[in-house]
């Protein structure tokens, strides 16, 4: 149970809405390229949600609008996946864009600057920007984990495109330290394969 100190702080520090998460995809694009570290759209993604599921814990509220589906190589935010996958497995060296259909024009995305946010993207490329994208999955694969949870439960439960909600992450969050985890290091996850539950 929180004290009333830390509900506060929950409460004054979160976003009062969730972001766009091609807005956030651009700032941790931006945090890897200073610290040298190339991205794919694949870890893109496994950085993508392991900094919503950060912010969600931290604050009790969700970082990125809409939600992220369990594909074959874990969790994937559809929105930002599609920002990038013209790159395929190849580095990404664009920011994403929005499309304007008034003007027929892509302008850039508004960058957030709120601290919780800036603090969780620093947070999460510096402990994870490092590591392969095969790492990364084998990490968002942990046994009971959020991706875990939605596979399996996908077996006896309908589960329109396999999403992974706020509270199942909120909830299965710990297991992506502590679960028995499989082994991609040495391969390169095809994110675009078919996920086969």
């Amino acid at each position: 149970m929180l004290c009333s100190s830390d509900s506060f702080l929950k409460r004054r520090f979160a976003l009062t809405k969730p972001v766009d998460p091609r807005a956030v995809a651009n700032l941790l694009l931006k945090e890897a390229r200073s610290r040298g570290e190339c991205v794919s759209n694949l870890k893109l993604q496994k950085l993508l949600f392991l900094c919503h599921a950060l912010y969600l814990v931290r604050t009790g509220r969700g970082l990125v609008r809409g939600s992220f589906e369990a594909w074959q190589y874990g969790p994937v935010h559809r929105e930002a996946y599609d920002a990038f996958k013209g790159f395929g497995a190849e580095p990404i060296t664009e920011d994403a864009q929005r499309f304007d259909p008034v003007t027929g024009t892509r302008q850039p995305i508004v960058v957030p600057t709120d601290r919780a946010l800036l603090d969780v993207v620093h947070n999460v490329v510096q402990f994870y920007g490092g590591k392969s994208p095969g790492e990364l999955v084998d990490i968002t694969h942990a046994k009971d984990g959020p991706w875990d949870h939605v596979v399996r439960s996908a077996k006896t439960n309908a589960n329109m495109a396999l999403k992974i909600s706020d509270e199942v992450i909120a909830e299965r969050f710990k297991y992506l330290w502590f679960g028995k985890q499989p082994n991609y290091k040495d391969k390169e996850p095809d994110e675009d394969a078919p996920l086969v539950a």
